[in-house]
């Protein structure tokens, strides 16, 4: 879910839709939470998709670090990629302001932190703007993207946050944890590591549980 104080806005006809801010959203501010809502869509899902469906999804979608694409269900798809982005993905599951925003001020994402699947070219007219974004930008980048995420988080406490109430126990103890001690999960957490076992188990869940749940059930009756 994207931050309430935010609309859909027509920019022009290269660029197409961008998200706006409605009123000042401060540094610190959570921007943007995946919910239970959000379209996910598997690895296997995806490869049977039609091209003009596979087309869709690619333009609207993120890439999690288990492989799985996920579409907003609503209008957080439409925000565009800067260089010097206002806002940022964090290793947490939620977006979050780097810096604050003022009203009618478009919000922006560094796509370089969506696992991109093929080089996407780009041109958001900041200085240093690196014009291709790639996977590889998550190693590059982290450390720069870690810094600029911890000293927002510093302002979470302090801030209105929305949103907060769509953050799992979890994550709410694990902010805790950084104000207590500095812990800090690092946005190399997201990148997506085809082969790897949380992978494997994230596109064979649905298998999975139904191999244990008739294991168990096997188990039963043989007692």
């Amino acid at each position: 879910m994207i931050h309430p104080h935010t609309e859909l806005r027509f920019i022009n006809d290269d660029i197409g839709f961008g998200v706006f801010a409605t009123q000042f959203i401060p540094a610190g501010a959570i921007t943007f939470v995946k919910d239970h809502l959000d379209v996910n869509i598997g690895l296997k899902k995806y490869q049977k998709l039609t091209p003009l469906e596979k087309e869709i999804v690619d333009k609207y979608s993120y890439i999690e670090k288990n492989g799985n694409r996920v579409v907003s269900w609503d209008h957080g798809k439409y925000v565009n990629h800067c260089c010097s982005p206002n806002t940022i993905n964090t290793g947490y599951g939620f977006e979050i302001a780097i810096r604050d925003i003022q009203a009618s001020e478009e919000m922006t994402d560094d796509y370089g932190l969506f696992n991109v699947d093929y080089p996407m070219t780009v041109n958001c007219g900041k200085e240093g703007c690196r014009r291709t974004v790639r996977a590889s930008d998550l190693d590059r980048y982290s450390e720069v993207w870690d810094q600029q995420i911890k000293e927002a988080m510093r302002k979470l406490s302090n801030t209105e946050q929305p949103l907060f109430f769509l953050l799992s126990e979890k994550t709410k103890r694990e902010l805790s944890q950084f104000k207590k001690d500095g812990t800090y999960r690092s946005v190399s957490s997201l990148r997506y590591q085809p082969g790897s076992l949380s992978s494997i188990l994230e596109s064979t869940g649905d298998a999975l549980t139904g191999l244990i749940s008739s294991t168990q059930s096997i188990a039963t009756d043989a007692r």
